[in-house]
């Protein structure tokens, strides 16, 4: 037997799995590092975060990355070399995490990398005939692998494409075995760059879990500020959006979108909700002369109130739902205080009172799509909500 695949047959009957879990999302914040320990899979699988730390970008690479980042025409040569850029960067600042951590990384079992997204057009977005699905994330596995000497698994949203999905979310299926809780009706919200949530019903039925994007989070936002404040990458705390005042006019033309009014599940990204979307919807409502803090307030505003929109599809004051936050949204008082005026029979809490951080869900979220592709198998989510019962990732072995 290949070496590689005894190891990974080894790995898979151990009582206990560490694994480095990796997310790196669109506002380019950083990469968040979770260093996971997992016990046996499916809905008895159990996990323990031991480390979390975002590890910041430097301003260099992320205009690097930004430079290709939902661009119709970009460099063909760029984005060859940022793939593999991106994977020895990743690996390296997992050597160096681990190392600060005071781990070896000869105990690490496995590596999840969800990769750098730069573009994702399902169907539903391009409107070509005749093309699949389809979505792409640079960062090279086999880079990643070959710098950490660890087996890395990536690439995550192929196969969810290939199933007959559209690539996102893929958080239900780390939120259906960790977060599911019978007699309660929760939705786990991640508020990123496009908010989307799993709805995980009382009932705890696989058949009745769906997840779906919704509509902008951070995305126009962080946009925004960008064009007017090239220093700054988003509006710390909402300090500019509280100053401002909502503008109703451009708040009805931005919710306005046909996106907004389709049926679950769906996804979208900044290809969608960007500055030529907003430029538009300010030239549509005569609002060229508004401040930037109402432009700001205004966006929170719609993110807001579309998240709302779209939780009131699922909820009412009868269900008693109780909504857990994740993502960077949740720091944004704004934002999350127009969310919670909008729906107020609703309870909020966040992922500390599951036992997960917060700002590490999405990495733990992706070691254990790592832990359920070696040791587990496909949940079976029915064929009516969109979420292909399959296993995700492909694996890069380091030798």
């Amino acid at each position: 037997m290949n070496p590689n695949l005894q190891k990974l047959y080894n790995i898979a009957q151990k009582p206990s799995r560490l694994i480095v879990g990796l997310m790196s999302g669109t506002s380019f914040d950083g990469l968040d590092i979770a260093l996971c320990r997992f016990k046996n899979s499916g809905l008895a699988t159990e996990v323990e975060v031991l480390n979390f730390e975002t590890v910041a970008f430097d301003a260099g690479f992320k205009e690097e990355i930004k430079s290709v980042f939902i661009k119709q025409q970009v460099s063909l040569q760029k984005v060859t070399l940022l793939n593999a850029t991106i994977g020895l960067t990743f690996g390296n600042l997992i050597i160096k995490t681990l190392q600060k951590w005071d781990v070896d990384v000869n105990n690490v079992d496995l590596i999840a990398s969800h990769g750098q997204t730069i573009f994702h057009a399902p169907k539903s977005q391009h409107k070509l005939k005749n093309q699949p699905n389809a979505t792409l994330q640079i960062g090279d596995g086999d880079h990643i692998a070959q710098t950490t000497r660890t087996i890395t698994l990536s690439d995550f949203r192929q196969k969810h494409i290939a199933a007959g999905g559209e690539g996102a979310p893929l958080a239900v299926y780390g939120d259906y075995l960790l977060f599911s809780k019978k007699g309660e009706n929760r939705m786990m919200l991640n508020i990123g760059g496009i908010a989307n949530f799993t709805f995980l019903p009382a009932t705890a039925n696989a058949y009745e879990v769906f997840s779906t994007d919704v509509g902008p989070g951070n995305t126009l936002i962080d946009q925004y500020i960008q064009r007017h404040y090239p220093h700054k990458y988003y509006d710390k705390d909402a300090e500019i959006a509280l100053t401002g005042t909502v503008n109703q006019a451009l708040l009805d033309e931005l919710l306005n979108h046909p996106f907004l009014g389709l049926g679950f599940p769906k996804t979208t990204g900044p290809e969608l909700f960007n500055l030529a979307y907003l430029d538009k919807a300010i030239q549509n409502t005569n609002t060229t002369a508004l401040a930037v803090a109402d432009v700001l307030a205004t966006l929170c505003q719609f993110s807001g109130l579309a998240i709302a929109n779209a939780i009131k599809k699922c909820f009412n004051a009868s269900h008693q739902p109780i909504i857990y936050l994740s993502g960077g949204g949740m720091y944004n008082p704004l934002l999350v205080s127009n969310l919670k005026t909008a729906i107020p029979f609703a309870k909020f809490k966040n992922t500390n009172s599951l036992g997960i951080n917060p700002d590490a869900k999405e990495a733990v979220l992706f070691a254990l799509l790592a832990n359920e592709n070696i040791c587990g198998n496909a949940i079976d989510f029915g064929t009516n909500n969109g979420i292909p019962s399959i296993v995700m990732g492909k694996i890069s072995f380091p030798v």
